[in-house]
């Protein structure tokens, strides 16, 4: 958590206002029980109405330039802790930016997610309400039994004994309380994590009818999360029954000493008084700072899972080298294998080819066989566990993450769209791209019928996600989007799944026309869409079943065999009986 400090540096002069205003207006507090002593025991004793008065104004004045000196502590303790967590979140998410996939995929989106807002959130209040009542609490606290003891040190030692019996309390219930704060906080990151997945996955859920199961097991996830706070609940309620019984007691022990004192004409009546408002303010301040310290410890917590994600580094790290080799190689992998992290196998192995510029590469074989993970590798998402792969002649782990990025340009499984136009969607591939650009982009990708299909053309808004398109209009506006900038290597990860035959074979054909001939792997379950490639990787549990075109496959690999022959023979047959 101290760690996170660091980000309030730019706003040290607010981090010393802030609490030195709150100990003017503190110091204020404290005069006032001795101006109320002085109005008993001078202005009304006396019968003298101008004196009372006179001391009235005296009050109005301490209470305005109290309040005046309380909104300016505020004002300060909230400028430093927005500023602050403002900081703190850009730090956190350019942080995560920089993670490759094998930390995001360990860490999990959801906790992420809980950082960056909720604990973020806590961390900025435990800030605010250090600068506000950190120093101001404990001020009053002995300031005001300072203050009795000047009036009377027998009737002060009261103070002392409550002060004692106050903090055993207050300290005993913190200390039972604060791991169980700890533990909702877990609960909650769970009731999190069940709430983004039923949101996220709501269509799967309804497909397969699952609603009443989830709804029960976001019931029970929320039951336990209430059931804890409940619990800590009832241990924190025990906080202000008995402070107010121990000091309740105190003032009565404190007004039968005084008034004892009183008779013997030691004490005068207003100087009682005096010592009741010191006491009434030590029990306020008191509760204030238990309620400071849980607070703070909830936020210590906070910071400290904050801190546990600024401490994970990325796994990849980058070179400097920013110009390929002069080869006609645009990609060759030397005997890759791949194990994910905490995983029990590879997911690929030894794994050899070699994709020469201008080429279309396929890449087919059954649902998990690697196939996805294998073109992960080029634009080093994930870095190869064994052996190395090379981006036109160069290991690509030399590599910086601009050369990376500026030569391989991927769509991925999922087409994800962000809110915005569809102009500004495009320009993520490459941010000074002009109308003409992208409406070539988009010509090549199938996607121009979109455009022209809406009045508002290249400014219609899409949705978060691109929820008001369709699946294949989503997926050939990511196609444009990646070629806008046009890559050397253009990955396809099964990115065409949502069009028809003849849109894809329209898109298979506008690539291969691309006047700059980049490379093209087109990862697909459709034997039809990768059929006509230079060469066709086949893919089985991770390994390299075969390497070839579509003829020499079909007569040489029984995987892609089988794969053809159940999306083909079907029609094949058909069309015999037919004849």
């Amino acid at each position: 958590m101290k760690k996170l400090l660091i980000y309030l540096k730019d706003y040290k002069k607010e981090s010393v206002l802030g609490p030195l205003f709150k100990l003017l207006e503190a110091s204020f507090e404290l005069i006032v029980p001795l101006i109320i002593a002085a109005i008993i025991d001078t202005g009304i004793a006396g019968r003298d109405r101008s004196y009372v008065l006179k001391m009235c104004v005296v009050l109005i004045v301490l209470g305005i330039v109290g309040l005046i000196s309380s909104v300016t502590a505020q004002f300060f303790a909230a400028k430093a802790a927005v500023g602050f967590a403002t900081k703190l979140k850009h730090a956190l998410f350019k942080h995560i930016q920089s993670l490759s996939y094998t930390e995001i995929d360990t860490l999990g989106t959801s906790t992420m997610i809980t950082r960056m807002t909720s604990d973020v959130n806590q961390v900025q209040s435990g800030v605010n309400l250090v600068l506000r009542l950190l120093l101001r609490s404990p001020f009053v606290v002995f300031g005001a039994m300072i203050m009795a003891f000047t009036i009377d040190v027998q009737a002060a030692l009261t103070f002392v004994a409550a002060i004692v019996l106050l903090s055993i309390v207050i300290f005993g219930i913190m200390l039972i309380s604060i791991p169980l704060y700890k533990k909702v906080q877990t609960s909650l990151d769970k009731v999190l994590l069940t709430t983004r997945e039923n949101l996220t996955g709501v269509r799967v859920i309804r497909a397969f009818c699952k609603e009443e199961e989830e709804t029960e097991k976001f019931r029970a996830r929320n039951e336990s999360l209430t059931a804890n706070q409940k619990y800590v609940g009832k241990i924190s309620a025990l906080l202000n029954p008995l402070t107010y019984v121990i000091i309740n007691i105190s003032i009565v022990v404190l007004i039968w000493v005084g008034a004892i004192r009183v008779e013997a004409g030691i004490l005068t009546q207003g100087a009682v008084v005096a010592l009741y408002n010191y006491m009434s303010q030590i029990l306020v301040e008191l509760i204030k700072l238990a309620n400071l310290i849980v607070s703070v410890t909830k936020s210590v917590a906070c910071g400290n899972r904050i801190q546990s994600i600024f401490e994970i580094k990325s796994s990849i790290e980058y070179g400097d080298r920013t110009q390929p080799a002069d080869t006609d190689e645009a990609v060759r992998f030397d005997h890759v294998s791949l194990a994910y992290k905490n995983a029990g196998e590879e997911s690929l192995t030894d794994i050899t080819f070699t994709a020469k510029k201008g080429e279309v590469i396929g890449v087919i074989g059954g649902t998990g066989s690697g196939k996805s993970s294998l073109v992960n590798l080029i634009p080093r998402f994930y870095d190869a566990t064994a052996g190395n792969v090379y981006v036109n002649g160069v290991n690509v782990r030399e590599y910086t993450a601009e050369a990376i990025e500026k030569t391989v340009g991927v769509v991925p499984q999922k087409a994800v769209l962000f809110k915005g136009t569809i102009r500004e969607n495009m320009k993520w591939g490459k941010s000074d791209a002009t109308d003409d650009e992208i409406n070539a982009a988009l010509e090549t990708a199938q996607g121009k019928e979109i455009v022209d299909g809406k009045a508002e053309g290249l400014d219609y808004v899409i949705a978060q996600g691109g929820k008001n398109l369709s699946g294949g209009q989503r997926q050939r506006l990511t196609i444009a989007r990646a070629i806008v900038k046009k890559p050397d290597i253009l990955i396809l990860d099964d990115s065409s799944s949502a069009l028809d035959y003849a849109t894809d074979a329209r898109l298979r054909g506008a690539l291969k026309n691309l006047s700059y001939s980049p490379t093209v792997f087109i990862v697909s379950q459709r034997a039809s869409s990768i059929q006509h490639a230079n060469q066709i990787i086949v893919l089985d549990d991770g390994k390299v079943s075969a390497i070839g075109n579509h003829d020499t496959l079909l007569k040489t690999c029984d995987v892609y065999r089988e794969i053809y022959n159940s999306q083909f023979s079907k029609n094949t047959k058909e069309v015999g009986a037919n004849e």
